[in-house]
């Protein structure tokens, strides 16, 4: 159960409208996260921020097996609904990769040392090894490359914690708990 409310329209802070306005054009719809995130007009802006300039980070499917990752780890179910969606629908990969994603692998081997990589920085903290950024150096990615996955992964902890903390109701399709995949 939610331990906000969503905003309607009408409660939608003047800084914050303009964002959440953008945001439902794109996908459709108001997802109640969003509306959630809105009271905060500092925080949701911020946030939306980050997310426009890492949207232009690595490639589609690799931004959402890192979500996935990320958010399997973060036990984070909302955020999971989301990413499987986007996932399946914007980036077009297969329940099978959706499902090997969110296990932290992936089977293209460049995208696997990304998913790894950012599975190790949520597990340890940040507090990775030479040995883990020599491999994901080894599979392709640059400095910058790897920025942007550590970029990633705290963007997308970022949303996890706002939804482990305040719940919102769901409003993408559920999907199978961890222990069933």
């Amino acid at each position: 159960m939610a331990r906000t409310a969503a905003l309607k329209p009408e409660q939608v802070p003047a800084d914050s409208k303009p964002t959440l306005d953008g945001f439902t054009r794109n996908i459709g719809f108001t997802p109640n996260m969003m509306a959630t995130f809105a009271q905060s007009p500092i925080a949701f802006n911020a946030w939306a921020a980050l997310l426009g300039s890492l949207s232009k980070a690595l490639d589609v499917k690799t931004r959402d097996s890192i979500g996935l990752a990320v958010s399997e780890v973060n036990g984070c179910n909302y955020c999971l609904t989301v990413h499987s969606f986007t996932a399946a629908h914007m980036a077009k990969m297969p329940a099978e990769d959706i499902i090997l994603a969110r296990k932290g692998h992936a089977t293209d081997p460049k995208r696997d040392a990304a998913l790894q990589f950012a599975r190790k920085v949520i597990e340890a903290r940040g507090q990775v090894g030479d040995a883990d950024l020599q491999a994901v150096r080894d599979a392709g990615y640059t400095d910058a490359n790897i920025m942007e996955i550590v970029a990633l992964v705290a963007m997308y902890s970022l949303t996890n914690f706002f939804n482990n903390v305040f719940d919102p109701e769901k409003d993408f399709p559920a999907v199978a708990p961890a222990g069933s995949i």
